[in-house]
């Protein structure tokens, strides 16, 4: 099946529901969810944002231009993470517990507003890594359109090049929380470093990175493509991660990859 035939399926799934809530991250997937939403049900879409220290402040500006800017109703609610019982702990189902908090609250939002059904935006290449948080959504009874419609994500990119959305390009984004070793206690600290070391990787021009954190060890992922431009930047990269509080800063030879945290545990 063809990406247009796919759009169009996307469409008609959409609007067979009277109003909908995308849980919305700002990211590529949630962008190519919530345009594709306001366009088959107009005006009865929302869109529901976190704000925590899981998400750098960039990511949530974006998400709230984006809003603005498509004139779509737009709710945010705060939340402390380590308010999740477990969280900081950061056990293997680390997701699943945060995520089953997350969207109940986003649930209660949406109900509150006289709204029944919630998004998210996981696509078809999400189910080929371990992730725990879709047995959350699957509990809560959380649609997934863009899996249903069995979009990946190369293909969504695509669309959303053609439809001129700011995200067509824009690096694929997880979670601070998933930079840790599970076992390894995230700390608003460790939060704070991660951000302003992948800040500086963004404001250098990585095009798709990751830093990791080991304790006191930072691993960087990069784009193979890219190892040569991580090497040029190395002398300021590594003063300015010791600065942010890392002892060691390392460069991950097998590059960029999603779930590398996940490489470690038997699935």
């Amino acid at each position: 099946m063809n990406i247009y035939d796919k759009l169009e399926n996307l469409h008609e799934y959409l609007k067979n529901f009277e109003n909908i809530a995308v849980a919305f991250s700002g990211g590529v997937d949630s962008v190519f969810l919530l345009k594709a939403a306001k366009n088959a049900l107009g005006n009865n879409v929302i869109a529901i944002t976190v704000n925590s220290s899981l998400v750098p402040k960039r990511e949530h500006k974006e998400a709230i231009e984006f809003c603005k800017n498509e004139n779509i109703k737009h709710f945010i609610f705060e939340k402390d993470v380590f308010d999740i019982d477990k969280f900081a702990q950061n056990p293997p189902e680390r997701c699943y517990i945060c995520k089953k908090a997350l969207f109940s609250e986003i649930i209660r939002i949406s109900k509150n507003n006289g709204v029944k059904n919630i998004a998210e935006g996981s696509n078809a290449d999400d189910e080929k890594d371990y992730r725990p948080g879709m047995k959350a959504i699957k509990e809560l009874k959380i649609i997934s359109p863009l899996r249903k419609a069995e979009f990946t994500k190369n293909e969504i990119r695509q669309l959303s090049k053609e439809m001129n959305l700011p995200t067509w390009e824009k690096p694929s984004f997880a979670c601070l929380a998933s930079r840790f070793v599970y076992g390894e206690e995230i700390t608003i600290k460790k939060l704070n470093m991660i951000e302003k070391s992948e800040q500086l990787l963004f404001d250098l021009g990585f095009k798709q990175f990751r830093v990791r954190i080991h304790n006191n060890i930072a691993r960087i992922e990069v784009m193979r493509n890219e190892f040569e431009k991580l090497i040029e930047h190395s002398a300021k990269i590594n003063r300015n991660l010791k600065k942010i509080g890392f002892n060691y800063v390392t460069m991950d030879l097998e590059g960029y990859r999603t779930g590398s945290m996940n490489e470690i545990l038997n699935l």
